[in-house]
């Protein structure tokens, strides 16, 4: 039987990566009336990896909860949250394609870190609380020098947006990377070896 997980996620790239690694997964997202996107908050001061996994954290609380709510047969609940990080700056998905070229002009020609949390949480059988477990992943990431032109055209095929640091590495924004030091798949959003870690731990047949 396949391991399966609860994966509280709307990124189509993490359910792909979870397919490539034979984990059978069941979407638990947001009712309506939740208000997820408070939950992506940055607190004044906010270090870039304290960020990260205080979001996931919270994430993972609210999935929990949906899932006791709407009385779903238990299973490992699984959420994940990317930023990235330009020294202490968080870049997170930019609000419009302004806000995005102004993000990737930053990140031209430098090295920026991509952070990505994950936690793995399974409720108790017969009392409150339950287990939780976390990891995180950093990477760093270099662009080659990208000019207005490279910037304007790729934020007008509309990749950018809804994207940490207004790109995605599995596109082509990928044809700008000189070097990657760290997880791929991390990068993308959902880090293989943290993940099977923190599956392994709440009980899932992973190789």
């Amino acid at each position: 039987m396949k391991p399966f997980v609860y994966l509280a996620s709307q990124s189509p790239r993490r359910r792909e990566l979870l397919t490539q690694w034979g984990v059978a997964h069941e979407l638990l997202l947001p009712d309506a009336d939740e208000d997820a996107e408070s939950l992506e908050a940055v607190k004044p001061n906010e270090a870039p990896a304290a960020y990260v996994q205080r979001v996931t954290a919270l994430k993972l609380e609210a999935a929990m909860q949906r899932l006791k709510r709407r009385g779903l047969p238990p299973a490992p609940v699984l959420c994940a949250d990317t930023t990235v990080a330009l020294g202490r700056r968080i870049l997170g998905k930019p609000a419009d394609a302004a806000e995005a070229r102004r993000m990737l002009a930053d990140l031209s020609g430098r090295a920026h870190r991509v952070l990505t949390a994950v936690a793995v949480g399974k409720a108790a059988k017969f009392a409150k609380g339950g287990q939780r477990w976390a990891a995180l992943s950093t990477s760093t990431v270099t662009f080659d020098t990208l000019t207005p032109t490279q910037i304007r055209r790729y934020v007008a095929g509309g990749e950018p947006m809804g994207k940490a640091g207004a790109y995605a590495i599995q596109g082509h924004a990928g044809l700008w990377v000189r070097r990657i030091h760290g997880s791929h798949t991390g990068i993308i959003g959902l880090p293989a070896f943290e993940t099977a870690q923190l599956l392994r731990a709440a009980g899932l047949p992973i190789l």
